[in-house]
């Protein structure tokens, strides 16, 4: 039974059912006692899973499952509107096609500004107030290299990650004489997550092409990252933290040449 005093963090993860989301609840769970985990994400056997393997531990961990869908505002308003957070990690969110700008599909543009805009600024709405009320919280965002470093094919994908980096640091201003925390983590390449799968709408041999050949960040590194962030002294803010594996650099200005 969950010892619900003022010391038991209640801590709210989108996307927890795979990548980032999932090793993240497993690392509250090994690390910290005395918690209650808030796992979001559609597919409810691999969050029932989820909870099952932190529930073994034996530890003073509470797990409640909120199956849908994140771009429902009615399913996220319903979950969310009793819900007293100290954590949110505002992890969900996809690419979808890599094709360039004339050649991709629009269905996916407005698949990725459903995803990561629009669900990651709702949801924000919802949880904000009962945070500005006691006085303590801690936003975490989860965006990407993408937002700052333009790449054939990243159109949109990289302007939904430029849009959280300045939600981000706009939300810092608004709420740094409140005692709230807002931080950006932004990956770059990362296996270890259904991210390639799911940009490749299903082709896992594309999928798998993207980290042939490199040495790329796990998912569990990136899980560690965020822990490492919300558990700094209630005075240190991360305002945002860039991760690249070693083999990856920003490639800098392109020039075509004609012939």
């Amino acid at each position: 039974m969950l010892d619900n005093t003022q010391d038991t963090k209640h801590i709210l993860i989108t996307g927890a059912s795979s990548g980032f989301g999932y090793y993240l609840a497993l690392t509250y769970a090994r690390e910290w006692d005395n918690i209650a985990l808030y796992l979001i994400a559609r597919r409810k056997e691999k969050l029932e899973k989820l909870k099952q393997e932190i529930l073994s531990m034996q530890k003073n961990i509470c797990v409640e499952i909120l199956a849908g869908d994140i771009c429902d505002k009615e399913f996220i308003t319903k979950s969310t509107k009793d819900l007293d957070i100290d954590i949110l990690v505002n992890n969900a969110g996809l690419a979808r096609g890599i094709e360039s700008a004339e050649n991709t599909s629009y269905s996916d543009w407005e698949e990725m500004i459903a995803t990561n805009i629009k669900a990651l600024s709702h949801i924000t709405h919802c949880i904000l107030p009962n945070m500005v009320t006691k006085g303590s919280g801690h936003i975490i965002n989860v965006g990407s290299i993408a937002g700052s470093y333009a790449y054939r094919g990243g159109n949109v994908y990289g302007a939904t990650k430029a849009f959280v980096k300045q939600f981000s640091r706009n939300l810092r201003a608004d709420l740094y004489d409140k005692n709230i925390r807002v931080s950006n983590i932004e990956p770059g390449l990362c296996e270890g997550s259904d991210f390639s799968i799911v940009r490749f709408h299903g082709d896992k041999e594309r999928a798998n092409n993207v980290y042939k050949h490199t040495k790329p960040l796990h998912a569990k590194d990136i899980a560690e990252i965020i822990f490492w962030v919300s558990t700094q002294p209630p005075h240190v803010n991360i305002n945002s933290i860039e991760i690249m594996p070693t083999t990856q650099a920003s490639a800098g200005l392109s020039v075509h040449c004609s012939n």
